[in-house]
């Protein structure tokens, strides 16, 4: 009776275990590249809790048609060899059967290109530099604006309320910066503003007075920056500093829209707007909803970066869901033919101009009033009216 029982217990034991198997096999893997550590690290953590909440509801809804997805994050640490080390370890080792996320530019480039190499699908949602979606590859797809774009909604609000004559340019040294100033340099040419300084700096750097004060020196009517988040902090105490008052200061997103920015800067963000991908009271579906999980669940603000990273998420189970098999091939084939609307708005990949498999979506202007993000243009979705003109000594307590 005893060996029965033991042989019995065994049996069950290896039932376990061979069930256990199965289900962690079933599981669909997809790797996700983000910034965890580091200086990016702050847009990472919104990506990944984002990441995290969409995870949850789409195995809660029945995953990938029964079976549950996976994702196997991985910290890029913002730097290019890393991001090119940790993907080549999610395909070889991992044997994931497409890849996400993708913050930082530089990284996310690297990143696309072993990917293309290993003709894998990679599903960029916040990576922006132009060339990461003009390079031919047809393995990369991406659903934020490319950063050339970024500006559309600022380039209105100029023409129609600021008015300006002359504008300084300052960005950081990287693929991000640098093609987001050309092209807002090429767009204030094309109007008819001078520009009177384009100016780029290394990011982390802990003193901006030296170029601010050529700002000064030039007096133009606004300072258009495109920053990180410390970055972005940084130069708007220091030109308070400076008692540096242009007509208006304007971010070029990135480190202007994170909760951060204001914790950071303080007094000097006020009024302060940015280029915006997305704010949750535009009227796609689930955007407040996801907005309001976001801060139930984790006691914290959230912005477009994480409604990329969350609608990322859905687009790649979308995809999942829809190709014939989980080969390379199909997955790709599925990316092509999405036609999903998310809470980051429609996503169908197309291609324009130079842009291969890119996702066409319009940008917004916010600004920070009273400590809060507000929308503010276009107009007819402004969730507070556009503050100006400015007297920013006044703001500053001067």
């Amino acid at each position: 009776m005893k060996r029965f029982t033991v042989v019995l217990v065994c049996i069950f034991c290896l039932v376990g275990l061979v069930t256990t198997g199965a289900l962690a096999k079933d599981a669909v893997k997809v790797g996700i590249v983000l910034p965890l550590t580091g200086d990016q690290a702050k847009f990472g953590e919104v990506e990944k809790l984002s990441f995290d909440l969409a995870l949850e509801e789409i195995n809660a809804a029945g995953g990938i048609n029964g079976r549950p997805l996976e994702l196997i994050i991985e910290d890029d640490t913002g730097r290019p060899d890393v991001g090119r080390s940790v993907v080549e370890k999610l395909i070889t080792k991992d044997k994931v059967v497409m890849v996400g996320g993708g913050y930082s530019s530089s990284v996310t480039y690297a990143a696309a290109g072993v990917c293309q190499q290993n003709r894998i699908p990679f599903l960029v949602n916040t990576g922006s530099a132009d060339k990461i979606t003009t390079s031919g590859w047809d393995y990369i797809f991406r659903l934020n604006p490319p950063v050339s774009e970024y500006a559309g909604a600022i380039e209105s609000l100029l023409t129609d309320v600021i008015k300006p004559k002359t504008v300084a340019i300052l960005y950081e040294n990287t693929l991000f910066g640098t093609k987001g100033a050309a092209s807002f340099e090429a767009t204030c040419k094309q109007i008819g503003y001078k520009v009177v300084l384009k100016e780029g700096y290394e990011h982390g750097g802990i003193d901006y007075k030296p170029v601010l004060i050529k700002v000064k020196e030039r007096n133009p009517d606004i300072l258009y920056m495109i920053s990180y988040i410390m970055d972005a902090s940084l130069l708007m105490k220091q030109a308070k500093e400076l008692k540096l008052t242009p007509k208006m200061f304007i971010g070029g997103a990135a480190g202007f829209t994170l909760p951060e920015f204001v914790e950071n800067a303080g007094i000097a963000s006020e009024k302060v707007i940015s280029a915006t991908l997305w704010h949750q009271v535009l009227p796609y579906p689930g955007a407040m909803e996801y907005y309001k999980k976001f801060v139930t669940k984790y006691n914290k603000d959230t912005e477009y970066h994480g409604a990329e990273a969350y609608a990322a998420a859905y687009v790649i189970a979308d995809a999942l869901k829809r190709t014939k098999s989980f080969k390379n091939t199909d997955i790709k084939q599925a990316l092509l033919e999405t036609d999903l609307m998310t809470v980051f708005g429609p996503v169908k990949f197309t291609s324009y101009g130079k842009m291969k498999n890119q996702n066409q979506l319009p940008t917004y202007v916010v600004q920070w009033i009273d400590g809060k993000l507000e929308m503010v243009w276009p107009a007819p979705l402004a969730t507070k009216p556009f503050a100006y003109p400015v007297d920013w000594l006044k703001i500053w307590g001067y």
